[in-house]
């Protein structure tokens, strides 16, 4: 039976609300896989009550004991103590039982092909805060985890896709780490995905240029001309429907955006803004590249909201949704 895992994320922001108010809809128990959260019990307890939210909480010890969705019932493995409960307000001693969560979804997705790892808003300066100097973000960490080498960030709703060449850098870092062969196995591993997650027969995928007018011929910068172009190149021979190098100013108009399954973005503003805009709330961050299968909500931690109100359902339950089609 195909099983799914929740990392709820920073105990201070929604990850945990989702999940229970999720529970006491019809999506939760029509959901054909069982969803089984990563968390410690005293939190689920603590915020169900701050939320006044009637819930029934089941402890097992290993993934074969889950059994299907029930409404207001969350089943749950403990792996770790939450130090703060607190919702609202973050605490960096909070920050390796968040890692400590994810750690244990990686591990278990590695060990089973039917195992699919959800995950919630994690707040990364929290997480710097608490001792863990040189961590990016989710897909930097899976990636390490995983041990593979080449990771790939796609944010998909439905009205646009869009993918990253680099992820959580600093802006000043994105030029050094935009390399031809690097460049190759990343369109290489968006075309596989479009066709085989998305049933798209034959991808179309829009390359943002790095630069300005994407260097206008090398006057604002010779990346689309020395990397990016040339990458491009090698996956056209490949068969592989990439356009060249493509001012973003204009990529997502008209013509172009109607044309285009997939958007690769050189760094991680160039791109999301625009998904946005467009989608806030509906799409699912998706990492490709990994032996594991991973989603994630689209937004933040909304510190402002986590234990008062209702958060908006729709990102986590397209996280969900896109989990359990890629399960095997």
């Amino acid at each position: 039976m195909k099983r799914l895992l929740y990392s709820h994320g920073e105990p201070a922001g929604i990850g945990i609300d989702l999940i229970l108010y999720l529970s006491k809809s019809k999506f939760w128990w029509q959901m054909q896989s069982p969803l089984i959260c990563i968390v410690d019990k005293a939190l689920l307890e603590s915020r169900s009550k701050i939320l006044n939210l009637n819930i029934n909480f089941i402890e097992i010890q290993n993934l074969n004991e889950a059994k299907k969705n029930k409404l207001a019932t969350v089943q749950f493995i403990q792996i770790a103590k939450c130090k703060d409960l607190s919702p609202g307000t973050l605490n960096p001693k909070n920050a390796k039982y968040v890692l400590d969560n994810l750690n244990f979804g990686i591990a278990e997705s590695l060990k089973s092909k039917k195992v699919g790892l959800v995950t919630g808003p994690i707040q990364k300066s929290n997480i710097i805060n608490g001792g863990f100097k040189t961590f990016q973000g989710h897909t930097e960490w899976i990636k390490k985890k995983t041990k593979s080498k080449n990771v790939v960030m796609l944010l998909s709703s439905k009205k646009i896709k869009v993918a990253l060449a680099t992820t959580h850098i600093p802006l000043i870092e994105v030029a050094k780490n935009i390399h031809k062969l690097k460049l190759v196995k990343i369109i290489q591993i968006l075309h596989a995905s479009l066709k085989t997650n998305f049933k798209i027969k034959h991808p179309s995928i829009t390359v943002l240029g790095l630069n300005p007018h994407a260097g206008e011929n090398g006057k604002i910068g010779e990346e689309e001309i020395k990397k990016i172009n040339p990458a491009v190149q090698i996956c056209r021979d490949m068969g592989i429907n990439a356009s060249y190098a493509i001012s973003a100013d204009t990529a997502f108009n008209g013509a172009e955006f109607k044309q285009t399954d997939a958007y690769l973005g050189m760094y991680h503003d160039q791109v999301l803004p625009v998904l946005k805009v467009l989608s806030f709330g509906e799409a699912v961050n998706i990492t490709l590249g990994t032996p594991i299968v991973r989603t994630s909500v689209d937004h933040g931690t909304a510190l402002d909201i986590a234990g008062k109100t209702k958060p908006n359902l729709g990102s986590i339950k397209e996280a969900i949704t896109a989990a359990k089609i890629q399960l095997k």
